[in-house]
């Protein structure tokens, strides 16, 4: 396949990320490489570098497997938000299973399904796609190379080659809408959506229908950034909120641009933020006052274990409270404790169905 001069460089950048973590298992966001100065050699270069991190990072482990994965991400794993956690997930599972691993991130959506293509031609035996808006791309690409494999986060697809990964959207909706209720004082909390997918939309309705159960003064602010990536335009829609609605809670499900978001609300005071999808807080935060867990790794790695055992595919695999792959993050120290125990009792509600019917 001819490959253009844009593809080739950010495979190239891919690779390049994948030496620097054979050589540091603690490697941060990658260094982009220029594009070569000749389409046919960029490629050769490409596959040999590709070989030459596996090697060196099968020396280093003693568990690996012989297996590769690829993330492709239209954000940056140095988001601070959905793209790190996912990115993440990937290393841990990974680690776990000695898989090999690579990515190439802030890729545009027109190019999705020629970097997965690029990653298929380069024999990796499965590609993570983390995200509803890879759908086209990876059944386009599945379809055009059947022995390779695609994990779909978000994803509603069922295939040979293609198992979707699906959080419980519901269930993190309700979670991130009832801390979002107890914790507001002044009844109003918001929500920023990056695209109107059917994940953000049922959590966006769970959210409300949550905060409200707890608190039926309780007023929703909602509000689609059109993008996972523009880190302004969050900016700009939670500056708006808090100067037009006084939200002082918020919840986002849009990758960099919650990463906006949270710099609007540092500005002011008593404006709080709920992470998702890792454990972005801590318990000195002052912005992230706790966040939605979704133990996406337990997710891949389960996928990696279907390659492995070639039952993959057909099927999608749920995560939720009730597995372990849905939990409660840090609380920061703002949170009192009262609130932390009401709040724990919701969870268990939630987990046992009861909360709301």
């Amino acid at each position: 396949m001819k490959k253009t001069m844009k593809t080739a460089s950010l495979i190239m950048a891919a690779v390049l990320t994948a030496m620097s973590l054979a050589a540091c298992s603690n490697a941060s966001a990658p260094t982009k490489a220029a594009g070569s100065s000749a389409e046919t050699s960029a490629a050769e270069t490409i596959k040999a570098e590709t070989t030459k991190a596996e090697e060196t990072k099968a020396a280093d482990s003693s568990k690996a497997s012989g297996y590769k994965v690829a993330m492709v991400l239209d954000s940056s794993v140095s988001d601070g938000g959905w793209g790190a956690s996912c990115y993440q997930a990937m290393v841990n599972a990974a680690k776990d299973s000695g898989w090999e691993t690579v990515y190439t991130d802030n890729v545009a959506t027109a190019d999705f399904a020629t970097v997965m293509t690029d990653y298929a031609e380069l024999g990796y035996n499965l590609i993570f796609a983390p995200g509803n808006q890879y759908t086209d791309a990876v059944k386009q690409v599945a379809e055009e190379y059947p022995d390779i494999k695609f994990a779909l986060l978000n994803g509603t697809v069922e295939t040979e080659n293609i198992t979707s990964i699906l959080p419980d959207a519901k269930q993190i909706g309700y979670m991130a809408g009832a801390l979002a209720g107890l914790m507001s004082k002044t009844n109003n909390i918001g929500f920023i959506g990056g695209m109107e997918l059917d994940t953000t939309k049922a959590k966006l309705e769970c959210y409300e229908k949550a905060a409200k159960k707890v608190n039926p003064d309780i007023k929703v602010s909602s509000a689609y950034a059109g993008s996972f990536s523009d880190t302004a335009k969050g900016k700009e829609i939670a500056s708006s909120m808090v100067s037009t609605y006084d939200v002082d809670v918020m919840f986002g499900d849009a990758s960099a641009v919650d990463t906006g978001a949270r710099e609007a609300l540092a500005g002011s005071e008593g404006r709080y933020d709920i992470g998702q999808p890792g454990d972005l807080g801590s318990a000195d935060h002052k912005i992230i006052i706790c966040s939605v867990v979704t133990d996406n790794a337990a997710l891949l790695k389960a996928c990696m274990k279907d390659v492995e055992a070639d039952t993959f595919g057909g099927k999608t695999i749920y995560g939720d409270l009730s597995n372990g792959c849905l939990s409660i993050g840090t609380f920061s120290n703002l949170v009192p404790q009262d609130i932390q125990t009401q709040y724990k009792e919701i969870v268990d509600q939630i987990k046992a169905g009861t909360f709301i019917q």
